[in-house]
């Protein structure tokens, strides 16, 4: 199972993302096929929250938008949504020892713990600081030639 990250569904969603269209097509491709994937909850909490920023964007997202394409993603038949569950602190516990993050970067810990509670085979980001935690594989689906 694939699970998706924060800053793939941000360029998925905004139109004035260079990375727009590729991601566009990726998650598209996600939420129309068959196959299981995840969104972790904290991933859509972020999402909405940055789109909606006018600190980030000169012209933000209005919120029902941004509501509206949540609602579309967990729409999808192939979605499992990933929380905090039994064996997630275990994992949160083991990635911050191993990883030795603190601070701002306990977060993406926390969607990585998800990811590999819930049993993700890999997560997609184009974020490199997931490379820190050995126990997750992660992959850019934007970069030409990678999966996606």
């Amino acid at each position: 199972m694939i699970a998706v990250d924060t800053n793939i569904l941000v360029y998925s969603h905004r139109s004035d993302s260079p990375f727009h269209d590729r991601a566009e097509r990726v998650v598209r491709q996600l939420v129309e096929g068959g196959t299981r994937w995840a969104l972790p909850w904290p991933c859509i909490h972020e999402f909405v929250a940055n789109v909606t920023n006018a600190r980030i964007y000169k012209a933000p997202t209005p919120l029902e938008l941004a509501v509206q394409q949540t609602s579309q993603w967990l729409g999808s038949p192939a979605v499992r949504l990933l929380a905090e569950e039994e064996g997630y602190w275990d994992a949160l516990a083991a990635l911050l020892r191993s990883s030795q993050v603190t601070g701002a970067k306990v977060h993406d810990a926390r969607i990585a713990a998800l990811c590999i509670a819930h049993g993700v085979a890999e997560l997609w980001t184009a974020d490199r600081d997931f490379n820190r935690f050995a126990a997750i594989k992660t992959a850019n689906p934007l970069v030409e030639g990678s999966r996606g």
